[in-house]
């Protein structure tokens, strides 16, 4: 009985170790947003593609989910985050707060603006014909005012239905998803893996560019207190006072 409790107990402590990893915590955010899709959409007028690894002129780019109807091309990216939530449509960075603790992360449109560029440029179509949607999921807030595509679940169908403009044409529809079927790689543990690959090392040569050239700290994002660009940010370097090095935030 000792045995059976002591097997039971490394059982649970697994499956809670790896619900707590970012990769599960990202596949359950997905996992949410494909449901919402599959069950609040009509299948004759949407069409789902999830998964979506697409070639790039330097290694892939992973789309999350893509939605094609005669409304336009949703390109939604998930996010499954907890704490408060600030962040600006044009801001380089967003933060998340939990307590006392602050986490940099890319601001979720510039990495949604590459997925629509890339399908642009898959299929040749104008840039009015694509949506991008962000979706937060998990016990996270927004403490900032959010553009409208930056939703919850909840929000998100509403949003997704709330574009009523035809964009293309029937068959059209049908041209697309060919498209998109045709040029993605294959949904496979080698694709999967050869796209970690790549993300790993693009993330390892920002946070080398994300360090000061004169002393070699990391740069940190600071605002600006006083004089006419108050509010604005600029990259610091974590060294100061000892080390002055500032850089506007679009130099990395």
């Amino acid at each position: 009985m000792f045995n059976s409790f002591f097997i039971y107990l490394i059982i649970l402590t697994v499956l809670v170790t790896i619900a707590r990893t970012p990769v599960f915590k990202g596949f359950i955010g997905e996992l949410i947003v494909n449901v919402l899709s599959t069950l609040m959409l009509d299948k004759k007028a949407y069409t789902l593609i999830r998964n979506v690894t697409l070639p790039t002129d330097d290694g892939s780019t992973q789309i999350d989910h893509v939605i094609i109807s005669k409304y336009g091309i949703f390109v939604v990216e998930t996010k499954n985050m907890k704490g408060w939530i600030f962040g600006g449509e044009r801001q380089a960075t967003w933060t998340q707060v939990i307590f006392k603790t602050k986490t940099k992360f890319q601001n979720p449109l510039r990495q949604n603006y590459k997925h629509v560029k890339t399908l642009e440029g898959l299929l040749g179509l104008p840039a009015d014909c694509f949506h991008s949607v962000i979706v937060f999921m998990g016990n996270c807030k927004f403490k900032t005012p959010m553009p409208a595509n930056v939703v919850f679940p909840l929000e998100y169908i509403g949003y997704v239905k709330s574009k009523l403009i035809h964009r293309l044409e029937d068959e059209q529809v049908e041209q697309v998803v060919q498209a998109i079927e045709l040029g993605r790689f294959d949904r496979s543990l080698k694709t999967h893996v050869d796209h970690a690959r790549h993300v790993k090392k693009v993330v390892a040569e920002k946070q080398q560019a994300n360090r000061c050239p004169k002393c070699g700290s990391p740069l940190v994002v600071r605002i600006v207190k006083k004089g006419p660009n108050a509010g604005s940010q600029f990259l610091g370097c974590s060294g100061f006072p000892r080390c002055r090095y500032t850089t506007p935030v679009d130099n990395i």
